[in-house]
């Protein structure tokens, strides 16, 4: 039975010893990759590096207009960017012109002013877009506003 009991301690001592040995490994790679990005990154930038900002609040979608497909009026306490990625968007500010907008075109809507975007008549869009706070929703937008005059910014 002696001998049974040394048997365990051996390998009750090889797993623990196998055990902080893998810890230490993993903690070695995870530490070392992290490390290894940070240097990467601060490569990147001269007279330092940025510091990434809180950034839980902002949301950012990426949402396809099927064509003829639009949002009621709308505004945003922040603001939003939105961006078309393909397709023709249309995209209008309470009150001013209708704009066509072609992927790769950004625009910005500051905060609380009403404005409605989605898709041409004729076409799909995708855009993407970037805002943080509330959306305060308003009535829908009308067949003879969303089919006036287009214009290009």
């Amino acid at each position: 039975m002696g001998h049974n009991n040394d048997n365990q301690k051996k390998t009750s001592t090889l797993q623990i010893f196998t055990s902080v040995c893998a810890a230490l490994v993993l903690g070695w790679l995870v530490l070392g990759t992290q490390a290894n990005q940070t240097s990467a990154q601060q490569s990147n930038f001269m007279g330092g590096s940025p510091r990434v900002a809180d950034s839980d609040d902002v949301s950012t979608l990426r949402l396809i207009f099927p064509a003829g497909v639009r949002s009621n009026w709308h505004s945003h306490s922040w603001g939003q960017l939105l961006m078309v990625e393909e397709g023709r968007g249309l995209t209008q500010d309470r009150g001013g012109p209708l704009l066509e907008m072609h992927p790769g075109e950004p625009w910005w809507t500051p905060s609380g002013r009403e404005h409605w975007h989605g898709a041409h008549p004729d076409e799909d869009v995708l855009q993407m877009t970037i805002y943080e706070g509330e959306v305060n929703w308003l009535e829908g937008v009308t067949d003879s506003v969303y089919n006036a005059a287009r214009t290009r910014p």
